[in-house]
């Protein structure tokens, strides 16, 4: 294992403003919500449905190096909370592939589906097929991260390289004795996300206390969603994709891996579900992303670990110059 450390930079904590009540309402399937990128759509049957999957698909610009990233966002993420490390890997030579999962963003909201992180890498899986994509680095963000691992498993012939950043699913959160959460239970908790308490979450899970703001926008992509119109169907699939996320760990396969990983861990991480509602003594044990990247290091063959000390669980928003960099140049095998 190669382990390697930069240094974070620190930013003053700054109080977030904004009235809450001026956060612009989004359609069902983010209509209104602009992306960087030109949004595709990926229209396809899957549980009996017929689905539409959005994505960015970014040509490398200037000379190409032959090479694909698909970059998979997390739970409270879309794919165009990826838009500068898009610009960055493009600018490098790279193809991008950015999609939005089912359930997510610009992608169908199903009102029953049959959640599972093989269903979501096999309709990745076709997506790419669709675009004539044989293989690429497959970068996975929070539950990104589980799905790529996912993905790595079931198609290990085609993922070239595997970049974990800030993954949860480090832990078993059920075996360490959080206690489980029914769909029904998700389901209201979602129903009374505000953009107020998104904001206070984000602040001080994602950026470790502080705050930018251009962090304002993703507030409005996520909370907007939430607002609008398909306000109970995105509630929903939020609530099958919570249980999802808690049921079906993926922890227990990392020694399995049989592609190059490389794990990119914001230390000051404290992402762990269901930690709201754990008894005291099981909530501080868990969520210590800065012992947890060492140990899934050490479980994954061959795997590389890359800390940013003092970063939180989003540190290709946080200091996104610093995060392409280093991602870019593990990607071109720069030590």
């Amino acid at each position: 294992m190669r382990a390697a450390t930069i240094a974070g930079f620190m930013l003053a904590a700054a109080l977030p403003c904004g009235a809450m009540a001026d956060t612009p309402g989004y359609g069902k399937q983010l209509e209104g919500f602009k992306y960087p990128y030109a949004l595709s759509k990926f229209e396809f049957q899957s549980q009996g449905k017929n689905l539409e999957m959005g994505y960015m698909d970014v040509a490398a610009k200037g000379k190409a190096n032959g090479h694909t990233v698909v970059l998979m966002h997390g739970k409270n993420f879309c794919g165009a909370t990826w838009e500068d490390s898009i610009k960055a890997l493009s600018e490098a030579g790279y193809r991008v592939v950015a999609p939005d999962q089912i359930g997510f963003c610009t992608s169908s909201k199903p009102e029953h589906y049959q959640y599972s992180f093989q269903q979501l890498s096999t309709n990745t899986h076709a997506l790419l097929a669709k675009l004539g994509i044989d293989k690429a680095a497959v970068v996975g963000h929070s539950t990104g991260g589980m799905l790529a691992t996912r993905y790595a498993l079931m198609y290990p012939q085609q993922t070239e390289k595997l970049v974990l950043v800030n993954p949860i699913g480090l832990e078993d959160w059920k075996a360490l004795g959080v206690p489980y959460r029914s769909v029904d239970q998700w389901y209201e908790r979602e129903l009374k996300l505000s953009a107020d308490g998104i904001r206070k979450y984000e602040q001080s899970t994602y950026y470790a206390g502080r705050w930018k703001p251009e962090f304002d926008k993703w507030v409005d992509m996520l909370a907007g969603l939430n607002k609008g119109p398909g306000h109970e169907a995105v509630a929903w699939n939020s609530a099958l994709i919570y249980d999802m996320i808690f049921t079906q760990p993926v922890f227990y396969e990392f020694a399995k891996l049989q592609v190059p990983t490389l794990l990119m861990i914001g230390d000051a991480d404290t992402t762990a579900i269901g930690s709201d509602i754990a008894p005291p003594e099981v909530k501080a044990k868990i969520g210590h992303y800065k012992v947890l990247g060492k140990q899934v290091a050490q479980m994954i063959p061959g795997a590389e670990l890359l800390e940013f000390p003092g970063m939180g669980h989003a540190p290709q928003m946080e200091e996104p110059a610093q995060f392409n960099k280093a991602l870019i140049a593990d990607l071109d095998g720069k030590p």
